[in-house]
């Protein structure tokens, strides 16, 4: 068994304000294709959160995959109960669509929030109970996926547990990519 955490930043980081955002197919085909080589080469869980943006994206990229990858479990794991009540209706609708597509849910704080320590003991579950992780954020573009990314840093000083960054740059090259990929499919003499 080998268990992929999917996490970066935010939808309003990315100025993402809806589902038909033209940023959203090109962050889409990446969570697709990143979760698409690692089911290739073993990767059996995909295992997120559900904070708006590249958490619930992934889940959706891994549903869509599991016509052709069976074999795929998506756990969706909440760092407290109640998560999410504050949104507003819209918001709070998709999360409900989002667990939905879950094998697997749970929280990690079977309390509602109370404390940053619930958050860092979320961090701690899934670096304890993932195998590797990737990770749509940019350094140099900080953002409340700053907070994983450091974890899984100090996590790494003693514990090999590999992780792949995505920034920006490799996201407007997935967006060319993208962007000739649907110029060809026109192109269909």
């Amino acid at each position: 068994m080998s268990r992929l955490w999917i996490t970066g930043y935010r939808s309003y980081e990315l100025e993402i304000f809806g589902d038909k955002d033209p940023k959203l197919d090109v962050i889409r085909y990446v969570l697709k294709r990143v979760l698409k080589n690692r089911l290739e080469t073993g990767v059996d869980w995909l295992i997120t959160g559900a904070q708006l943006g590249i958490e619930q994206w992934a889940v959706e990229a891994g549903a869509a995959l599991k016509t052709d990858y069976p074999e795929l479990k998506i756990a969706v794991m909440l760092p407290f109960l109640e998560f999410g009540q504050q949104w507003n209706e819209s918001n709070q609708a998709k999360l409900s669509q989002i667990l939905t597509k879950a094998d697997f849910t749970d929280s990690v704080s079977h309390k509602p929030y109370q404390t940053p320590q619930q958050l860092r003991a979320y961090q701690q579950f899934m670096l304890t109970h993932t195998d590797e992780a990737i990770l749509i954020y940019d350094p140099e573009h900080e953002g409340k996926g700053k907070y994983d990314y450091e974890a899984v840093q100090r996590w790494q000083q003693e514990h090999p547990y590999p992780f792949e960054i995505i920034n920006f740059d490799d996201l407007q090259e997935a967006a060319d990519e993208y962007a000739e990929n649907q110029n060809n499919s026109f192109n269909l003499d």
